[in-house]
């Protein structure tokens, strides 16, 4: 085994946690982005929905269900947008890697992990979220979001004919 080849597997013996999530976007009524933010009160927290990884299931099957358990979201995952790395609550490390997503259908309804949701602008977003680690995926990710959404418009336009 080589250094560089030890190194890689050194990092990933160290992720406890692993974990997937998605930042649901979409355009509001005066044109510019908009996410979407959970709120959980067991941690009364504000953050994007994401949930652990199970056994035998793909980060990004993960990150449909969770989002669709704590939102109600049907979602299409449009792009992977990010990987954020942190030690939670219990000291483990833990690894969520995020997605760009599309609603394609469903209703938010209040329930015993997500109390309430809110779609908020990235500036917004930056302020009302409660974790460094959230704060710095959105700073970072900002310009990537409005790209999105502007191929979907693309896309969109393509589609009249």
């Amino acid at each position: 085994m080589t250094a560089d080849n030890a190194t890689r597997c050194d990092v990933a013996l160290r992720i406890a946690v692993r974990a997937a999530g998605g930042l649901i976007i979409r355009r509001g009524a005066d044109d510019a982005v908009r996410v979407v933010l959970v709120h959980r009160p067991l941690y009364a927290d504000w953050s994007f929905p994401k949930g652990k990884q199970r056994r035998s299931e793909t980060l990004l099957a993960a990150a449909l269900r969770e989002v669709r358990e704590e939102t109600g979201f049907f979602c299409i995952a449009e792009d992977t947008v990010g990987v954020t790395e942190y030690v939670d609550r219990r000291d483990r490390p833990k690894l969520v890697r995020y997605w760009v997503m599309n609603r394609v259908t469903g209703t938010f309804e209040p329930n015993e992990e997500v109390d309430a949701i809110a779609w908020v602008r990235p500036s917004e977003a930056v302020l009302r979220l409660s974790h460094d680690h959230d704060r710095e995926l959105i700073s970072g990710v900002t310009p990537r979001l409005e790209a999105v959404l502007d191929q979907r418009d693309h896309v969109e336009t393509l589609s009249l004919g």
